[in-house]
């Protein structure tokens, strides 16, 4: 079984952002499993956190060359060469402080993250690596750009770049491994057009671009830079891309096939993927503790079983001898209490209004109960069956209705009515 795994010990690094120009530094630090790629802005108040994931992508952020993370007001930009070394090194829980708002670019690639993950040294830690395995064909075509991935055993990329106004042809097919990355695609610098240089200047981008770090291509060939293979710009638009899809998963098994594929479609692929993870049923708990913020002792959801998006969910709930309440209810006459079953069926709702797109990044704050009811009780051994359906939507508030089942029998059932808000509020 292969594990998940942190960094031995604390690294630093410091640079230059290549669009903002400014100095920043950042710390990496292990951390626990299951707690996945975590970036801390240092320098705010509060230390905001900013989870690697595909729902805290910037949009607008991704026609300037770049992916960039956010939360609220934290930002994050420039994080796919970074992303695509912790992907490379199989690096799946760690936590990032940054004193400014930009990666640093380094040597351009990430051939210099590398050296100083690696040097921390590399802990397996006690929990089943997450993979996501590609199923069956997901494609997406926007003129003559197309990006798909297909089933496939390991993580492969077969990736063709073209730029015909310059007689700029390269083909790519890549298999990851880590040897592979560090070989072959992590010295690969940032590149671009002769002609982008102005527009991104006048944009206030690449203050942080010099020779080292980016190479400008031209009509005639390389004008600035100095590229270490002739195929040097397909290799990192595979780079660009496999940081990309770590924002999926820590570890993929497809084979992704891309024509001229940039940032953009490489998040509208992602969302598409994560979005029919998410709501394909059944749910695990590993799908849920990606939707629901609640943990052990508190998380009462076991499985999700049946799933209509945005109207109504089954859910259950295995009520074990073990559970941390019947200790002191009731000692010799064990009862789950009536308040942990409605939680559950709160739980249950949560997870149908936060696994839409729109609400990603969210929280479900119960604001009220009414015409709630107990009916029987529950007790060690039981399964909870937990229905919530949708009764009403306004702009920020939902109502639901709940019922939990035991054997087909009505143990209780409650209206509630939910707030939805991001997490910084």
């Amino acid at each position: 079984m292969e594990r998940q795994k942190t960094l031995k010990k604390e690294a630093k690094v410091k640079g230059v952002g290549i669009h903002t120009g400014k100095k920043v530094t950042l710390t990496f630090k292990p951390a626990e499993k299951d707690t996945g790629i975590n970036f801390i802005r240092a320098d705010l108040p509060d230390r905001p956190v900013i989870r690697a994931s595909i729902s805290n992508v910037i949009e607008k952020s991704l026609n300037l060359r770049r992916t960039s993370l956010g939360t609220g007001s934290a930002e994050i930009h420039t994080v796919e060469h970074l992303l695509s070394a912790l992907f490379a090194l199989g690096i799946d829980n760690i936590i990032i402080e940054a004193d400014s708002g930009e990666v640093p670019a380094l040597g351009g690639g990430a051939d210099d993250f590398c050296k100083v993950l690696k040097g921390a040294g590399i802990l397996e830690l006690d929990g089943p690596k997450r993979f996501f395995t590609v199923r069956e064909a997901v494609c997406l075509n926007e003129g003559d750009v197309f990006l798909g991935i297909f089933p496939d055993d390991v993580f492969r990329v077969s990736y063709t770049l073209s730029y015909p106004e310059l007689s700029l042809n390269q083909y790519l097919n890549f298999v990851l491994s880590e040897e592979a990355f560090l070989r072959k695609l992590a010295p690969c610098k940032t590149f671009c057009l002769e002609s982008e240089v102005g527009p991104l200047q006048a944009q206030g981008l690449g203050r942080g671009a010099t020779v080292n770090n980016t190479i400008v291509v031209g009509k005639s060939g390389v004008v600035k830079g100095k590229a270490s293979f002739t195929d040097e710009f397909a290799r990192h638009k595979v780079l660009d891309l496999i940081g990309d899809f770590c924002l999926l998963a820590p570890a993929i098994k497809g084979h992704v096939v891309a024509v001229k594929s940039g940032h953009p479609l490489n998040i509208k692929l992602l969302k598409k993927l994560d979005k029919a993870r998410d709501i394909t049923p059944p749910f695990d708990i590993e799908k849920i503790m990606r939707i629901l913020p609640h943990r052990y002792p508190f998380l009462l959801v076991d499985r999700i079983i049946e799933f209509e998006e945005g109207k109504r969910i089954v859910g259950l709930k295995n009520v074990t001898a073990n559970e941390h309440f019947f200790t002191g209810h009731f000692p010799g006459r064990p009862v789950m209490p009536g308040v942990l079953i409605v939680e559950a069926m709160a739980q249950t709702a949560g997870i149908l209004m936060l696994s839409r797109a729109e609400n990603r990044g969210k929280l479900a704050y119960f604001m009220s109960m009414d015409k709630v009811k107990f009916r029987r009780t529950v007790l060690p051994g039981d399964q909870l069956i937990l229905k919530a359906e949708v009764v009403r939507i306004k702009s920020r508030t939902i109502q639901i209705r709940g019922q939990a089942f035991v054997k087909e029998k009505v143990v209780a059932e409650a209206e509630m009515m939910f707030s939805l808000i991001p997490r910084d509020d």
